[in-house]
């Protein structure tokens, strides 16, 4: 067994169980830690796959921005015991049985896919890097790629709108 696959399988078993404690914390803030630890170890098994950027962007984008944002709401909603809603036993019985049903859809549609394997691909190591990504979207995709930054900048000025206070003044 290679460093590689020990690599490998010490962060899957890391986002595994990370998965399963934001699950089953009971406090809302160490089950956002939780997910953080999961982020970072899905971030690993990107540059496992030789994906740098996808890695630096899950990390910048997820475990940084996102997390601090999930922080802030579960601190100013001040959650606790007293104040939680309770689940009903019906609403609980209701999540076990379709957590049941989507299992079992996925045991279904993964017990063939062993015998399914057409070939290896060989790759250079020039794939996942963030050179390769900007020559594709510049060269093939550019058109839908300056849409969306339209979009975005449509959005952006939407946002500034809605949150601008309102003043007497007429704007013309």
């Amino acid at each position: 067994m290679s460093i590689v696959e020990i690599l490998f399988w010490f962060l899957t078993a890391l986002a595994l169980f990370g998965a399963l404690m934001v699950v089953f914390s009971k406090n809302p803030v160490h089950s956002v830690l939780w997910l953080i630890s999961v982020f970072f170890s899905i971030s690993g098994h990107y540059i496992l796959l030789n994906a740098q950027f996808l890695a630096i962007v899950n990390m910048i984008v997820y475990a940084g921005a996102i997390m601090v944002l999930f922080l802030f709401v579960i601190m100013l909603m001040n959650m606790n015991t007293e104040s939680e809603p309770q689940k009903s036993k019906w609403l609980r019985i209701a999540a076990s049985l379709s957590g049941g049903s989507l299992m079992l859809v996925l045991v279904a549609a993964l017990k063939d896919t062993s015998g399914r394997v057409t070939g290896v691909f060989k790759l250079d190591g020039n794939i996942g890097l963030i050179k390769n990504l900007g020559q594709v979207l510049f060269t093939d995709y550019v058109l839908p790629f300056e849409i969306s930054s339209v979009l975005f900048l449509s959005a952006m000025v939407g946002a500034v709108l809605l949150g601008k206070k309102e003043t007497n003044s007429i704007i013309s």
